[in-house]
């Protein structure tokens, strides 16, 4: 049925101008008002890894410069490993809940129904681009264009040169840009800064949100010479002298960054960010820190945090309040006057009052961060965790974040107690002089950890095949594969989610293939053994809609030899 407005010239005058009302309302809510956002953070930096923390080796001028100019969070925590930090990040919730477990053998791959600050921001009207490292899963409904990116330029898997893009180099990356492949022509933070700055650039009112995850200084150590040479000179090993010739590259584009806000005037009215993934890997200055990568000390997961936003924070103001990852989305979203979801529990707080100083530090609620992290998509108890609050804090089983049998004694658990406003180094273990410390923050942890697992039962992602979204699916073995113990168990296969019953193409790379050999494919409870026609390396069978475990490999005719080595792409055909 056909509805047929019609209205007298002064309803109309009336009309017209109550949506010129609204548009400016709206333009004036979420456009020139909002500030733009703009978060940095690089891969494997450590506290150290900055002039301004005391390290007189590297050259880092810009980022101390930036320093000098921003609020620094002097006790910011993230994971100690990088895909957990990135889905902390992306949602306000601890990565347990999103169903990232740790960062490769298919536990990196954050659940689609999962709302992330891209979602949000874009909701309340920002453009959104993404410019690195996502890691959190390379397939539909995971990747960064399904998460709210607007505009993506990242690479796959955990590094450049890892499968499934083994190809690939520092100095020609295989980049995914807005879902299709190609292979830069130059540096890879050059042109993760390039496609930033001309994302900045382009003409559009609305505010953006830029999200700059670099993967430097994560191996493997490429980078010129000419960044390189000078470390070496003053006798730096040469796998340090690396990283910081790789830091010395980035601190000069994030020179260019702050630079062109300034030159485009969107200084007053942009939030710039700087942060890292994770501690530093081995061998290098550390600020003292006890521990690295991977470590629940503080060296593994206490990091530089700095926020600029003239005007609005004071310079050189040190905040010295725990805060984490899971604070970043809430607080940007305080930021751009967005709205929090009501459909997911989030797990961080606020801190732009903190930050503006309308609350002052002293005044700031109590609270208790955590983490763990396990190579294993098993997740247990007491392994290599820690829970700690304003003063103090526990460490359960530091040293056995690999070992993928791992079992607490609970009747006398391994643990250290450490006072760490006092002993920020963690040398003075105080478990038994402050036996009610250690009760009271074990008895916090054990409710997170038992929080974390009713979530989501500590599964992984689904990965959704044949959907109009990605078709066909490239399933990388060593990325997504499913592995239920370390990292040196056999896979058994893929979650997955089909949604519809139809007809698939499987397919193995050929290398794979010898005569006589068949594809077994296993699915929805049944195992099906088909014949590879002659100097072929695919199969087309029916796939029936359900959930679970997908599974392709080879094996000779009497079902011996099996082998599941290669990458499989699926394709729906109808």
């Amino acid at each position: 049925m056909n509805v047929i407005f019609r209205f007298s010239k002064i309803q109309a005058v009336a009309l017209l101008i109550s949506l010129i009302g609204a548009t400016l309302l709206y333009n004036e809510a979420s456009g020139r008002d909002r500030p733009n956002i703009v978060l940095v953070m690089t891969d494997d930096q450590g506290f150290g890894d900055l002039g301004v923390h005391g390290n007189e080796l590297i050259e880092t001028p810009n980022l101390d410069r930036f320093a000098g100019e921003s609020l620094e969070m002097e006790r910011f925590y993230v994971n100690p490993l990088c895909s957990p930090t990135r889905a902390s990040l992306m949602t306000g919730r601890y990565y347990l809940r999103t169903g990232v477990l740790h960062t490769s053998r298919g536990a990196a791959k954050m659940s689609g129904d999962e709302i992330t600050i891209a979602e949000l921001l874009g909701d309340a009207g920002y453009r959104t681009g993404i410019f690195g490292k996502w890691h959190l899963g390379d397939n539909y409904p995971m990747r960064p264009q399904d998460q709210g990116f607007q505009e993506t330029l990242v690479h796959r898997s955990g590094g450049i040169g890892q499968t499934p893009d083994a190809d690939a180099n520092y100095f020609e990356p295989v980049l995914w840009r807005n879902g299709q492949r190609e292979t830069g022509n130059g540096y890879c933070t050059d042109l993760f800064f390039d496609a930033a700055l001309e994302f900045i650039g382009k003409s559009d009112e609305r505010p953006f949100f830029v999200y700059l995850p670099t993967n430097v200084p994560h191996g493997p150590l490429e980078v010129s010479a000419s960044y390189s040479a000078a470390f070496d000179a003053k006798g730096i090993d040469s796998n340090t002298a690396k990283i910081y010739g790789m830091l010395k590259n980035l601190d000069e584009n994030f020179g260019r960054l702050t630079e062109t806000i300034e030159e485009r005037g969107l200084g007053e009215n942009t939030l710039v960010i700087f942060m890292t993934d994770n501690g530093p890997t081995r061998g290098r200055f550390n600020a003292e820190l006890r521990g690295n990568k991977g470590s629940v000390y503080e060296g593994g997961i206490r990091v530089p945090f700095f926020a600029r936003w003239p005007g609005n924070f004071e310079p050189s103001k040190k905040i010295d309040r725990i805060a984490a990852h899971i604070d970043v989305l809430p607080t940007l979203l305080e930021v751009a006057g967005a709205a929090v979801p009501n459909s997911r529990v989030l797990d961080g707080t606020s801190l732009l009052s903190l930050w503006t100083g309308k609350v002052e530090p002293t005044d700031w609620p109590a609270r208790t961060l955590f983490t763990q992290h396990i190579k294993s998509i098993i997740q247990a108890p007491y392994q290599n965790a820690t829970a700690f609050d304003q003063k103090h804090k526990i460490v359960f089983y530091p040293k056995t974040a690999n070992d993928s049998h791992f079992s607490a004694n609970t009747n006398n658990l391994e643990m250290e107690v450490f006072d760490i406003e006092l002993d920020f180094r963690e040398q003075n273990d105080l478990s038994d002089a402050l036996e009610t410390v250690a009760t009271n923050l074990k008895r916090r942890y054990d409710q997170w950890f038992q929080e974390m697992k009713n979530t989501r039962g500590f599964q992984p992602g689904l990965i959704h095949l044949g959907t109009r979204f990605e078709n066909p699916s490239l399933l990388c073995r060593y990325q997504d594969g499913h592995r239920p113990y370390g990292t040196d168990s056999e896979p058994i296969g893929w979650p997955v989610k089909i949604l519809a019953s139809g007809r698939f193409r499987i397919e193995i790379d050929a290398s794979e293939v010898s005569s006589g050999y068949v594809l077994a494919v296993r699915w929805s409870g049944e195992t099906r053994r088909l014949k590879l026609p002659s100097g072929e390396n695919s199969v087309d069978l029916e796939l029936e809609e359900d959930v679970g475990i997908f599974d392709v490999w080879t094996e000779d005719e009497s079902g011996a030899n099996p082998s599941r080595e290669s990458d499989v792409i699926v394709e729906r055909l109808r």
